[in-house]
């Protein structure tokens, strides 16, 4: 699932949209370039956090990291300091590297801008998870509980469609209030048989996931990767399987310093292996995460 403007209810979200590319080309067709300028003549208000280019599989690593930085390079010009960003803007250039397992070719060949609507520019070192400087530290509020998440989650697609995720509001207050060293289980998270591409209908449980840690700053997490079924993991699936989910996280605004992933194969089982049956295959199946800072 590819989506343009993410919308959340938290106000602690960052934006996003993406700009699309056709495949090895680093200049726009009419049709998205003209996309580009209207966002830009919308939003003159906003603030620009950091710019990523993407690449599909297709070519060589090399040739995708240099492709993905050109595409970045041809979104600055056209913004052309038109739009405010950060003194610390950032460009990043990820290549194919998060391209497996987030879905079609043809959506993985763009370009993300993360920015701040004009309301929430004043709270962006807050939004954005950076220490102020001691000189402005006003006796700062520490959240005694977690606040009120959002119950449903609404997408603008890139064909105009609109997709909604509804969200388990007690799993998130349970994962903002958990402790350092405890272990919980990313719910209703499946991928597609025999590989780490996460299937559509779990990116609900993945959303719940990144609405906490962007409402949670401090929050960092360690992804565990599990399978089941097989004497061991040859294919090291469980690492690309937790791999998955830190890239989805990333690709969102998390920092890659609040993460970090690994697969534990079926060194750790729930029931022992041979399972007996679907249930308990079901159940060493599955993706943790440990919780290292809150």
């Amino acid at each position: 699932m590819t989506f343009l403007l993410l919308v959340f209810s938290s106000a602690k979200a960052q934006e996003r949209i993406d700009f699309y590319f056709k495949t090895g080309k680093a200049t726009f067709e009419p049709v998205e370039q003209n996309r580009l300028e209207q966002f830009i003549q919308k939003n003159t208000t906003v603030k620009i956090v950091s710019i990523s280019g993407f690449t599909d599989e297709v070519g060589s690593a090399q040739a995708n990291n240099k492709l993905a930085k050109a595409r970045v390079q041809t979104v600055v010009d056209i913004l052309n300091n038109r739009i405010l960003t950060r003194t610390d803007f950032r460009t990043n250039n990820f290549g194919e590297k998060f391209a497996q397992g987030l879905g079609e070719n043809a959506l993985n060949r763009k370009v993300s801008i993360l920015y701040l609507k004009e309301a929430d520019i004043p709270r962006e070192e807050e939004i954005l998870g950076l220490k102020p400087k001691s000189s402005e530290l006003i006796a700062p509020v520490v959240p005694t509980s977690a606040p009120k998440f959002p119950e449903v989650l609404r997408f603008k697609n890139i064909d105009g469609s609109v997709s909604e995720f509804s969200l388990d509001t007690i799993a998130m207050k349970s994962i903002y209030e958990a402790r350092v060293g405890e272990k919980l289980k990313l719910k209703n998270l499946e991928f597609k048989i025999n590989t780490f591409m996460i299937e559509p209908r779990s990116y609900g449980a993945l959303y719940e996931l990144l609405t906490v840690m962007q409402s949670k700053p401090s929050l960092k997490i360690q992804i565990q990767g599990h399978i089941c079924c097989m004497p061991n993991d040859s294919r090291d699936l469980s690492t690309q399987r937790a791999k998955a989910i830190s890239n989805f996280l990333q690709m969102n605004g998390i920092d890659k310093s609040r993460l970090s992933y690994k697969g534990l194969g079926v060194t750790k089982p729930i029931y022992p292996i041979p399972e007996k049956n679907e249930e308990e295959r079901a159940a060493n199946r599955r993706v943790e995460f440990e919780i290292i800072a809150n």
